[in-house]
Parts: C-alpha cells; structure tokens; sequence
C-alpha cells in the first residue's frame, strides 16, 4: 500500500481521501467534520464515561477537553466510548465475574473502533481498575502515537473515610462493634464525589505505573479527579499526540522491557496493588514484552517500600497530590539508581529529562519515607512458590501482619461460602481460608476478595487468619493474603486437592507456599479428582473461560505470540 505524502495521516487518510471515499466523508460531514477536516490527522477518545460508578462519571468532560487539545494542534478529535464497571459496586457478588473480563473486552473495543474508522493516534481515558490497563493494551495492539490519561483521585469521605472503610463497617456491624446508624453514616459520607477510590488501590496503583511506564504525561497519575490540573492535563494530552505524530512515537517505542521495569520499581515503592502483577504482565504481553513473575522478584530485592498510603498505611492519593504526587518520588528513585533514565516517554523526552526540573517534596511531610529509613526494606509484592503453587501465587505482605503464616486449612468452594462463615464466627483465629474456583477459568473472571478480607479486618481477625485464592485481591485489601495460585483448581492445581484440616505454611522472607501433606496422598487425591462443571456455558463469561491464559501469565484472552 502506497505511503501517504502526510505521514502523521497513515490511516486516516485511507479513510477519507480520494473521490472513492465520497460516502466515508458523506458520513463524517453529518458528524461534524468540515472540508479541512478531512486533510487533518485523526485522533481518536477513547472514553470511559459512565454513570454507573463515580470513577468514571466526570470523564465526559475530559474526553471533550482532550478533543478539543487535539484540535487546537491541528488535528481532528472524535470521542468514542468503551465501557467500564465498577468492582466497589459488584464486590461480593456474582456480578464481580465479570471484572476482569471488562479489561479484554476495553482493549478488543478500542481496538476494533481505532482499527475500523482509521484514527491516526489515540487519547484513552481511564478511571476505574480494569479500564486502565484495558485502555493500555488497546492503545498496545494497535501501536500508534497514543497518551493514557488517569481521570484522577477521589477525595477522602467525612473521617477520612473511602471505599474500604464501608466494607470493613460492614464487617465490624456483622461481629456487633457498629449499629445500623453508625454503618449508614459512613456509607453516606465515604463517597464524596467523582473520582477512583482514595488509597494506594488498583486504580492509583496502575496511574502510577502508567505515568512510569511512559505512556502518561508526567503529573497525569497525581491529580484529583475535580481539578483544573486534570482539566489541563487532558488538554495537553490531546496536543500531546499530534507531537507522537509528528515525531512517530509509538507504544512499542515507549513500552520497552525498561519501561516495564520502571514501572514495577515504582509500584512497589508505592505499596502498590497485587493487581499490578498481572496487568504489568498482560501489557507486556500485549506489546511483545517478556515480563514474568520473576523479575517482580528481582526488583523487589532492591526496592523498598517508602510510601504510608493506605490500605496498610495511612494516607490518601489525594495526600500525596497535595504534596507533588509521584514525581519527587520517582526523581527520588532516579538517583539512587533503581529507574532507566534513557526511557522514551510521551512527551518525547526521556524520564530522566522529564524529571531534570522537579523539586523534592516538604520537609515536614510523613507519606513518603528516605530511601534510608524506609517502611519496609524490601518489596511487600511476594512471588511464593511451592507444592500449591508450582506456578507462583502472589502476595501482598507489608510486614505489619508478620512475615510466616502457619495454620489449618478451612476450604470453600467460593467467595460466597467463606463470606457466610467468616460472618457467622464458623472462621477462628489460626485458620488458612482457602478459597478456591475462583481463578481465570474456574470462576470464570477472577474475582477480587475484598468483601471476605474486609470482613476479616472488620472482626478483628486480621492478624490471626490468613486467606489464599485462585482469584484476585482487591487493592484495597490487607492482611494475611495470597491470591493468583497457578494452576487454579479448575485446572486441577493442588489448591483444588486442600481438605479442611490440612497444615499450610506461607513464608514471605523464603517466598514458600507449602501444603505438609505427604506426596503419596497428594498423588491419590489427585486421581479421585474430577474437574466440576463449568458455572456458564454460553455468553461473554463462557467464552472467556476457554479463552484465558493463566494468572501467572497475565489471565490475558489474546494468547497470539
């Protein structure tokens, strides 16, 4: 195919030029488009407005601003949508199945709506778990000139209160320590208004590693939701891609093995979600990057975490914005030689020239410790392995719940049993849940277990039980957790072979997960096994059980090398 004479217009320009595309530019007239339009690069908005969760509910907005940034630089902005869910909505309920199955169906939709009507580069704005890394490996797939931008923080409720403190009232009103009116004062005043959930979760981690990564403008991850510093930083994205552009920087530029090392660096300094593991690993995935298991490892023994930021410290997203964000931190880091300096970024410059004039933060803030004195010398992100997880699990172990876990296993067949008998006082001090059918395949989706940690936190059993899943922690979650086993039990993994009373030993300074059942009755459960029947059969959840890779590979749909 013949190279068109403006380069900055490879796809569109197929689109809408020549008397053969009369009915194309017949149908973008209708829309808007005039005649020197049609002679301009098009950069498509990748939207996730929504109403049905107040992480997404201000982005109609941004993506209006991000058209018009790409506008005012000469190009021709068209806002698409894509959809989003909510996790804090459908936690604890079967509807939470269908989580992490949004973040393939977000990248298969950016893909196919940028693929079909010729967009030249890309804004995708993200404002909940999945729609962040979905919205990145969309912009991965198709590789064009495209910016990231995060919708921004929500503000801390009346208390200093966010999601997670109603779902841990909830438990604390189960075990009898809070009344109806109390519980429903909290729901009341926890949400104030737009914006993703208020602590280091899965929301702000994965902004932060974005921004780290490269494919955000720096600042673009620490801003809150309602602010003109997010205004602003969507304007000067949808600029931003007609420089991509003009330069032809695209995401495989940007999104290198490095990159994708920066990112992990700055996640654990942060405290960050265990979510970030298998988005990291998808996106590498996606853009042809080798990323393991391993090498949050090995980057993990020499990164500390500094960051107090809930849900096991202190403070808020909102906190730490108020305080210059992530960059002082990652200028930080960059000086101590734990960041690759020479990474491409997408304002066309590298990290270490993005980061040349920012100042350090106040000296009387508390959120972010010296490297020197840190919260925790080395990564609480835990990659365990052993005879239940011969593939990895992943842990999220800060050291203020202790570092070796020892107990009996109490073994449910799904989220919704071991929510009941957490409530009920059936779970006692000294336990392991296991909590298993819930991985990639066997849920299907993957849920999160916020709801049962909550609970955990709620009566008083934080430090005295552990959980381990074959499914996803929210990143609101703290404790004693393991999640992401591999294999799941659906696959016949070792954790479909636990029976109640069974010894379990997790170990996060030798990074060991052990079952102390003897080989040979391992091998004569494993012969009685018989994998059950799948929970669907048809629709979007069925086809994603046949289609998912396993958690310690990313739980990625597009498996193609």
């Amino acid at each position: 195919m013949t190279e068109p004479a403006d380069t900055t217009r490879r796809h569109s320009a197929q689109v809408v030029d020549g008397a053969g595309k009369a009915a194309s530019r017949a149908m973008l007239r209708a829309v808007g488009f005039t005649d020197a339009d049609f002679n301009k690069p098009q950069v498509g908005v990748a939207s996730t407005w929504s109403m049905v969760t107040p992480c997404n509910s201000h982005i109609g907005e941004l993506a209006e601003l991000a058209r018009d940034g790409a506008d005012a630089a000469g190009g021709k902005g068209v806002i698409f949508n894509t959809i989003t869910i909510s996790d804090g909505i459908a936690n604890g309920t079967e509807g939470m199945k269908y989580s992490l199955v949004s973040r393939e169906v977000i990248a298969d939709s950016i893909e196919t709506v940028a693929g079909c009507e010729g967009f030249d580069g890309l804004v995708a704005i993200g404002g909940c778990d999945k729609n962040m890394p979905g919205c990145v490996m969309g912009l991965a797939r198709l590789n064009r000139p495209s910016v990231f931008v995060y919708g921004g923080t929500i503000m801390p409720g009346k208390g200093h209160t966010d999601i997670v403190s109603v779902f841990e009232a909830m438990g604390a009103h189960s075990r009898g320590d809070m009344d109806l009116i109390e519980l429903k004062q909290i729901e009341e005043t926890a949400i104030p208004g737009p914006g993703s959930c208020g602590g280091m979760y899965t929301a702000n981690t994965m902004a932060s590693a974005i921004e780290a990564l490269g494919m955000s403008l720096p600042g673009s991850s620490a801003q809150n939701a309602i602010s003109q510093e997010k205004r602003d930083d969507c304007r000067a994205a949808g600029e931003a891609v007609l420089e991509l552009l003009a330069a032809d920087i695209k995401p495989s530029d940007i999104m290198t093995r490095q990159a994708f090392e920066n990112a992990i660096t700055v996640i654990i300094a942060l405290g960050g979600s265990t979510n970030a593991v298998l988005h990291l690993i998808g996106m590498a995935r996606t853009i042809g990057v080798e990323l393991s298991l391993s090498d949050f490892t090995e980057i993990g023994r020499r990164v500390p975490v500094v960051a107090d930021l809930r849900p096991s410290g202190h403070y808020m997203m909102s906190e730490l914005v108020a305080i210059g964000g992530i960059q002082p931190l990652m200028k930080t880091l960059l000086e101590a030689g734990l960041l690759h300096g020479d990474c491409l970024t997408v304002t066309g410059k590298t990290l270490a020239e993005n980061l040349a004039g920012v100042e350090g933060y106040p000296d009387d803030q508390n959120i972010i410790a010296p490297l020197d004195r840190p919260i925790k010398a080395q990564s609480h992100l835990r990659i365990l392995y052993g005879n239940l997880a011969p593939e990895g699990a992943v842990a999220k172990i800060t050291g203020k719940e202790g570092t070796r876990f020892s107990g009996t296993a109490r073994v449910f067949g799904s989220e919704e049993e071991a929510q009941a008998r957490i409530n009920d006082g059936t779970v006692v001090a000294g336990d392991v849940i296991v909590i298993r059918y819930e991985g990639p395949k066997g849920g299907p989706g993957m849920r999160e277990m916020l709801t049962p940690t909550s609970a955990i936190m709620g009566r008083g059993l934080g430090n005295d039980v552990a959980l381990i899943t074959d499914g996803r922690f929210s990143g609101g979650s703290h404790g004693f957790v393991v999640g992401h086993v591999s294999p799941e039990a659906f696959d016949g993994g070792p954790l479909a072979l636990v029976e109640n009373g069974d010894r379990i030993t997790i170990d996060a300074e030798a990074d060991t997960i052990e079952l102390h059942v003897p080989d040979d009755e391992l091998m004569r459960r494993q012969a009685a096994w018989q994998r059950p029947a799948p929970r669907y059969t048809r629709g979007v959840l069925a086809k994603y059980a046949r289609l998912v890779s396993s958690a310690s590979t990313g739980a990625v749909t597009d498996q193609s090398e």
